[in-house]
């Protein structure tokens, strides 16, 4: 990933929040974060935030989402509970649903000896969702373009 620059915030633990602060995030990005977007373009619009006392650039309104970018643009998003896919899959999501929900979901193994979770890639296109786990329930979900995603998991980076 030596092209990315694995910059976030280091997104929270999970907490109770209000039942409406659900964030969805799509394969195309969030309601108003696209995948491919610039660094300048995010930070002229304010929402790129580097102010803050972070490991990396924060979203504005979005603090459970920390920004990769390669090349200057935004490539993957890491995804903290309460952000949720379209169908519904999060932290703490049971693997299984995750098979229900992504039928074609490509298995991945963390390589013997780490620490790291193992890996299901849900791919459509150039994009995916990567739910990191460890057996039996969704650990972190990143979202992006699948080519970065399977480059993140294979090269064992985190948001810090």
């Amino acid at each position: 990933m030596t092209a990315a620059s694995i910059a976030g915030s280091g997104v929270p633990p999970s907490g109770t929040l209000p039942a409406g602060s659900v964030d969805v995030i799509g394969l195309n990005g969030l309601r108003n974060i696209e995948f491919g977007v610039t660094e300048d373009e995010l930070t002229a619009r304010g929402i790129l935030r580097t102010d803050l006392a972070a490991c990396g650039p924060t979203l504005a309104g979005h603090d459970m989402v920390s920004p990769v970018f390669a090349d200057d643009r935004l490539v993957l998003l890491w995804l903290g509970d309460p952000m949720r896919t379209p169908e519904g899959i999060t932290t703490g999501s049971p693997v299984d649903q995750v098979w229900d929900r992504y039928p074609s979901v490509t298995r991945l193994r963390a390589p013997q000896g780490t620490h790291r979770f193992d890996g299901l890639l849900a791919r459509s296109g150039d994009r995916a969702y990567l739910f990191l786990h460890d057996g039996r329930t969704v650990r972190k979900t990143i979202a992006g373009y699948a080519d970065w995603a399977r480059r993140l998991f294979e090269e064992g980076a985190d948001p810090c």
